[in-house]
């Protein structure tokens, strides 16, 4: 299945970029050094439709196709990977609310989330099990009319600025992933403990925590979808995660790439910009090379994101995660070298870059996992 990109795309590009350019760019190095989650940004962010565009116009959001989802991805994190993420992070869970929540959720819900006036959370990792979904412990054991949530998450983005979210949770203990169930938990819920995690190597800017879940109770209505159905349904986004994730890379690597740029056509060495040193333009035009051909296949997969369970798709989108997160490092650690020593400290965004690239390595499935897939699918 190929991909074109239409007169519409370029709007949505020029809008995001314009947002970016604007409003993110001039305080990214502030919020990176401060880690402070940019609520105004995200409110600011809905009036154009880039939180959670891919929500239906009915609840407030855009209908934003896959292709046009990823370039508001993209050009969020070119602008700054860290208020990117809290932006781009806005609606976690959304997706699973919107294709298996009942009505009242969707209603109550998702145009507060599009309107920017409160953040999601999608809770599944856990200290020990991580690439393992079918492996967690929290619980959730029903009693009456309600359900009983005991556990612990980790790695949850929004964990602490969010309202709501969406939660796994074993409730057939012992049947691996036939015995998960995803739920809908409002944040203010007796018994449910964030802790911020502010130690990290990037995204600094976006909110991640640990979750203490003792003893919350939630009403049987907010199951969503079907009891033990969790990891099914959980299973028809994974290849959007990982789109999404690929976008957010190529957006990472495409900013690290403008500074080393416009770097190089500025700093004068020799009597002349380095970038005429055959050394130096070469460099840039491998790392050129490599983000456009990352962006193309994280689009192809995009194309495929509404046939999520198909095989191609699943190879698609791990593919281009595994292409464009590997490519998004590389190309900041060449950045930086286009510097030299003026890239290794904080007066210059590439060494940001470089960190909060990282991180895309890792999250919605390890390169590892990744290979894991596309060999599946291969052989």
């Amino acid at each position: 299945m190929s991909f074109k990109l239409d007169g519409a795309h370029d709007a949505v590009r020029r809008a995001v970029r314009e947002f970016g350019e604007e409003e993110i760019r001039p305080v990214a190095k502030e919020h990176d050094e401060s880690k402070e989650y940019p609520l105004d940004l995200r409110k600011k962010a809905a009036e154009y439709d880039f939180v959670a565009p891919s929500v239906p116009e009915e609840y407030g959001g855009a209908g934003m196709d896959p292709i046009s989802r990823s370039i508001v991805t993209e050009e969020l994190w070119r602008a700054d990977p860290g208020i990117g993420s809290a932006i781009g992070s806005a609606g976690f869970g959304s997706s699973m609310i919107l294709e298996y929540g009942d009505e009242w959720m969707k209603e109550e819900w998702l145009p507060r989330i599009t309107a920017g006036e409160s953040a999601s959370f999608s809770a599944i990792s856990e200290p020990a099990h991580g690439s393992n979904v079918a492996g967690m412990e929290t619980t959730a054991e029903k009693e009456g009319d309600e359900w009983v949530i005991d556990g612990n998450k980790t790695w949850i983005t929004n964990g602490t600025v969010a309202d709501v979210g969406v939660l796994m949770a074993k409730t057939s203990p012992g049947e691996g992933h036939r015995g998960i169930t995803a739920f809908l938990v409002p944040a203010d819920s007796e018994g449910f403990v964030p802790t911020k995690i502010d130690n990290k190597l990037g995204i600094r800017a976006s909110d991640l925590a640990e979750i203490q879940l003792n003893g919350v109770r939630v009403p049987e209505e907010n199951v969503i979808g079907g009891v033990d159905k969790g990891f099914y349904q959980l299973m028809e986004f994974f290849a959007a995660g990982r789109t999404s994730v690929a976008a957010q890379a190529v957006g990472a690597a495409q900013g690290a790439l403008d500074a080393a740029r416009d770097y190089a056509t500025e700093r004068e060495q020799f009597d002349q910009p380095i970038s005429e040193f055959q050394a130096v333009s070469h460099k840039i035009a491998e790392m050129a090379t490599d983000v456009e051909a990352a962006r193309s296949l994280t689009y192809r997969a995009a194309s495929h994101v509404a046939e999520a369970t198909d095989d191609e798709a699943v190879k698609l989108a791990s593919m281009a995660k595994l292409r464009a997160s590997e490519m998004a490092v590389d190309v900041a650690d060449e950045a930086i070298q286009v510097h030299g020593g003026a890239g290794y400290v904080t007066d210059h965004p590439v060494e940001r870059f470089f960190r909060d690239a990282r991180i895309t390595k890792i999250y919605e499935g390890t390169s590892e996992i990744q290979k894991n897939i596309i060999s599946d699918r291969l052989l």
